[in-house]
């Protein structure tokens, strides 16, 4: 019989039952009576996310699993396909993946204003050098502003190459040892990126002036409340720059 079932439930599950942390695998491709064990990591975000729906059918989970580019990737809610999105983000190292285009992103939460509340299944491996063994080191399961941040040079860490922001970055949500914080709440985050929206030439004089406004108006018509967002100004003290151990040691030494 098919479970409805949360994000939250389908963590507990690999985490608990599956104990999904420190698995191992393989990937293979056999072509006639030729096999090869695959070595390269570019394939292994798309294989990991084609696993979790094999597993979910296999735990009769209810899903929907999207194999177009645009989000979600699985649908949770069969009945309501504006509930229960969850997105799948791989990476090995430190985050190397898009949380989404900007473009793309702040227009799409405008007119869904539910996929601010999108869950993000985060999935950290590594990939042996030698033998293609895939070892899951790590997963969390995060809303969008647990794994955003401020940068050094817009309110909202994102990619910019050649005086054009391409997609929002992830923060090194898990460490330490980074240069900002993540945010604390959604609202921070909207507010950061509004003011990122007002800042970028793009999007200065075409929707900053309005975009905020209609966010707010759709989120409040879809879910019945109101979403009051903060200026970046009034909350970007909340989220300073850590200090780096030199800079530190010099502070204590004033002292």
């Amino acid at each position: 019989m098919v479970q409805k079932v949360t994000a939250e439930e389908i963590f507990d599950a690999l985490r608990n039952e599956f104990t999904f942390v420190g698995t191992e695998g393989y990937i293979k491709f056999n072509l006639r009576d030729f096999d090869i064990v695959v070595e390269q990591n570019n394939v292994v975000g798309n294989i990991l996310e084609e696993w979790l729906a094999k597993w979910f059918t296999e735990k009769n989970f209810e899903n929907i699993h999207n194999h177009k580019q645009c989000s979600p990737d699985f649908w949770l809610d069969k009945d309501n396909l504006n509930e229960g999105w969850m997105e799948v983000k791989s990476f090995t190292g430190s985050p190397n993946f898009d949380i989404g285009a900007f473009r793309g992103y702040i227009n799409e939460i405008v007119e869904n204003p539910w996929k601010l509340h999108a869950k993000y299944l985060l999935i950290k491996y590594r990939m042996e050098e030698e033998g293609g063994l895939v070892v899951i080191e790590d997963f969390w399961l995060k809303n969008v502003w647990e794994i955003s941040c401020t940068s050094s040079n817009w309110p909202v860490k994102v990619q910019y190459r050649n005086k054009v922001i391409n997609n929002i970055r992830p923060a090194t949500w898990y460490s330490d040892n980074t240069d900002y914080p993540t945010f604390e709440c959604l609202e921070d985050f909207l507010a950061a990126l509004e003011q990122t929206i007002y800042d970028y030439h793009d999007t200065r004089s075409t929707i900053a002036e309005n975009w905020a406004k209609k966010l707010c108006a759709n989120y409040k018509k879809y879910y019945g409340k109101d979403l009051i967002l903060p200026r970046w100004m009034d909350v970007k003290h909340k989220y300073p720059k850590k200090l780096t151990k030199a800079e530190l040691k010099a502070l204590a030494k004033k002292e």
